[in-house]
């Protein structure tokens, strides 16, 4: 689900938030997920996900589709 609307917006050229991205988190924590890369888009979002669940993730944002294939590759 999540790699999906993941590969959705870098494949498709543009950046959109998440909708319900504290469910989305709770999904990738239960599936044993410890890294985050979210569009900056989404930051507005923070506020609704409770701290000790995001403090579970080492977390990256990124501004473009570009910007997030070279974080998702180490390559910052």
């Amino acid at each position: 689900m999540i790699e999906d609307l993941a590969l959705q917006k870098i494949c498709g050229g543009s950046v959109i938030p998440l909708e319900n991205l504290a469910e989305c988190l709770q999904v990738a924590f239960d599936s044993g997920a410890k890294r985050l890369l979210l569009p900056m888009a989404s930051v507005g979002d923070s506020p609704s996900i409770p701290g000790e669940l995001f403090a579970k993730f080492q977390t990256s944002f990124y501004a473009d589709p570009v910007d997030a294939v070279f974080k998702a590759l180490g390559v910052e």
